[in-house]
């Protein structure tokens, strides 16, 4: 089949192979589908159903839910459910002009890395769930692909919240079996992830004119940032602390007037800006900061040693923080938790507990922190949360903690698990790796709502999610492709009924 695109920006893409999944993950790319603007995705998933002849509904929150019936020979078999989320991250680059509500994104084979890999220009790519999403559109499209009776959910606000999975209605769907398309490495098996919390720190600010004459700009810039859970344990630079600890190095010579880090909660901050005001003398202020930021460096993954540091004149600000108050924040800042709280115990070499400071933002009468917390264990992260709030309302902030979501509990010996890792290693020659993730995928959301499914996550191989370095192995996404349809077809035969 063919699908019809508004241009041909990307169309180098469509003729990768498997043809129809690039083709729609292309479609994907055209329409603007950043959290809390998905109205056009939705739509564009139920027009699909309309034209391929297939129920289809929308709920009350923005998931999306299509039937096609089984294959001839296969309507007793178990119900399956495929399912991702239609949203996707919005990261660019400084520099980058792109306007996620209005414009495509501007996907391409990279050539700088043997053209093995699709990525996107300044931009997060969205192959974080749309490579998912595609594949579940190809399957729905598809007339040779054997199944038994299936769903495809696609869920609404993943990314900032998983709105979607926690507004499911129990009784909407039918099927039993759910695979989940949001896994991030080929040969990789989900059965178990973290629950997370959102925590909000407002500290109040106590302004005053400034007392010294020239005013500067300190920014932080170069780092890689990353996904706060996945990548959490690569202990990467974060730009909110790493800004705040130069500031704090030169405290005694300027007054503050803001400092800005982070714009989503389930990233790394890779960029931060501050302004302060100060009469002292270049050469010194900058060696100051030229040895802190060396000292820092010296502590970061090789990834992030390209960090770069610039000061720039700036216009001199009307109202600087007052000393005390500067003080008082900077400590705060400095003190926040930030990185793994506490590995597990039953699953070598896998976080536990972890908290990624996200977020720093200057307003009028207020700084205000941003923090998720994560955990495979609820107790531990409200633990972690509860740490969290007697520290900042030591320092006089008003505490907000909501979004809470439950983790994903493994259960290793399925039927459903078996299958998937049999089948992977017939396709892939090696046995799959399973996996319990510290990240967020919908399924404990989804398990809360029918607790008697059975539930995994896989997909191809997508590299730094959440960041303008997405990309998407080409290679792998053919593999997952056949892995999938190898999947479904067992699903629904004869034996596995009699292992289910």
């Amino acid at each position: 089949m063919s699908i019809s695109l508004n241009n041909d920006l990307n169309s180098d893409i469509s003729q990768l192979s498997p043809t129809v999944v690039w083709q729609y993950f292309q479609a994907l790319t055209q329409i603007p589908r950043p959290s809390h603007q998905e109205e056009a995705v939705q739509q564009f998933v139920l027009e699909n159903a309309k034209k391929l002849g297939l129920w289809a509904q929308r709920d009350n929150v923005g998931n999306v839910l299509v039937r096609k019936p089984a294959t001839k020979g296969m309507e007793n078999a178990p119900g399956i459910i495929l399912q991702n989320h239609l949203d996707m991250v919005a990261q660019k680059n400084e520099d980058s002009v792109h306007n996620f509500s209005t414009d495509p994104i501007q996907a391409y084979i990279d050539p700088e890395y043997n053209n093995e890999w699709v990525t996107a220009k300044g931009t997060t790519l969205g192959a974080d769930n749309g490579i998912g999403v595609a594949c579940a559109l190809a399957i729905l499209a598809s007339d040779d692909i054997v199944h038994g009776p299936l769903e495809a959910l696609f869920t609404a606000t993943e990314e900032t919240g998983m709105d979607g999975a926690k507004g499911l209605k129990p009784g909407w769907i039918e099927g039993q079996l759910l695979l989940n398309l949001d896994t991030e490495e080929l040969g990789d098996i989900c059965i178990g992830c973290a629950g997370g919390l959102d925590a909000s720190f407002t500290l109040p600010i106590q302004w005053q004119a400034p007392s010294m004459s020239k005013a500067y700009q300190l920014s932080v810039r170069g780092l890689k940032g990353g996904h706060s859970g996945i990548d959490i344990i690569k202990q990467r630079g974060n730009a909110a602390l790493i800004v705040s600890r130069l500031l704090d190095r030169i405290s005694d010579y300027i007054e503050v007037a803001s400092i800005n880090a982070g714009n989503l909660r389930n990233a790394i901050p890779r960029e931060a800006n501050a302004i302060f005001v100060t009469d002292t003398a270049d050469d010194k202020l900058k060696q100051l900061i030229h040895s802190e930021a060396e000292v820092i460096r010296r502590g970061l993954p090789i990834e992030d040693r390209n960090m770069t540091i610039t000061i720039d004149d700036t216009d001199l600000a009307s109202f600087v923080w007052t000393k005390s108050c500067q003080h008082n924040l900077l400590t705060a800042i400095r003190l926040c938790p930030n990185g793994v709280d506490r590995m597990s115990m039953d699953s070598a070499g896998v976080v536990e507990t972890s908290v990624n400071l996200a977020r720093i933002d200057t307003q009028q009468n207020h700084l205000q922190l941003q923090s998720l917390l994560r955990s495979l264990d609820d107790d531990a992260r409200d633990d972690l949360a509860d740490r969290m709030k007697r520290l900042f309302e030591a320092f006089g902030a008003k505490v907000d903690l909501e979004g809470e979501y439950p983790g994903w509990k493994p259960a290793p010996h399925s039927a459903l698990t078996d299958c998937v890792i049999r089948e992977g290693e017939k396709l892939l020659g090696t046995k799959p790796n399973v996996t319990v993730i510290h990240a967020g995928l919908e399924c404990g959301l989804l398990g809360h709502h029918y607790p008697h499914w059975q539930m995994v996550s896989f997909g191809p191989t997508i590299e730094m999610p959440h960041s303008p370095d997405e990309r998407v192995n080409i290679k792998s996404v053919g593999k997952f492709w056949q892995w999938l349809i190898n999947v479904l077809k067992t699903l629904g035969s004869d034996s596995f009924k009699t292992n289910l």
